[in-house]
């Protein structure tokens, strides 16, 4: 059914296609929401759909390279239209992420546990829990 709404890429076996893991987390995050009822196929579409004509209203390369940026951004401007996340909520997790990404081993998958805030954090109450 998503097909029919917002067709992504797929390769020669009818598989999606994704460069990079993200792309492939961000595809089923939306499945997710999408089955947990956040919003409809059709709903999705059109904010897709809105999220790529703004994109090419500004300069988008329009050659499919920036794909799943419209559609993490979809993802994102849905979930703060329905009061599931705030945009600090999202920033926090975005900076969360690049701290991941910048402390994690090259060729290592990134993990939010990799964050040194989260690591620190965590040091924090394990602490706090040797104090009491």
């Amino acid at each position: 059914m998503a097909a029919e709404f917002s067709p992504i890429p797929r390769g020669d076996d009818g598989e999606p296609v994704f460069r990079e893991p993200w792309e492939a987390q961000a595809f089923a995050m939306t499945l997710a929401l999408y089955e947990q009822g956040v919003f409809t196929w059709t709903e999705w579409a059109a904010a897709l759909s809105a999220t790529i004509k703004e994109a090419q209203a500004s300069g988008d390369c329009d050659d499919g390279s920036t794909y799943y940026q419209h559609w993490l951004s979809t993802i994102e401007q849905l979930v703060r239209d329905k009061g599931i996340a705030s945009e600090q909520t999202l920033e926090e997790r975005r900076n969360a992420w690049d701290r991941a990404a910048h402390a994690t081993p090259h060729g290592q998958p990134i993990s939010l546990a990799n964050d040194p805030l989260q690591q620190s954090a965590s040091l924090d109450h394990a602490q706090d829990n040797d104090d009491t």
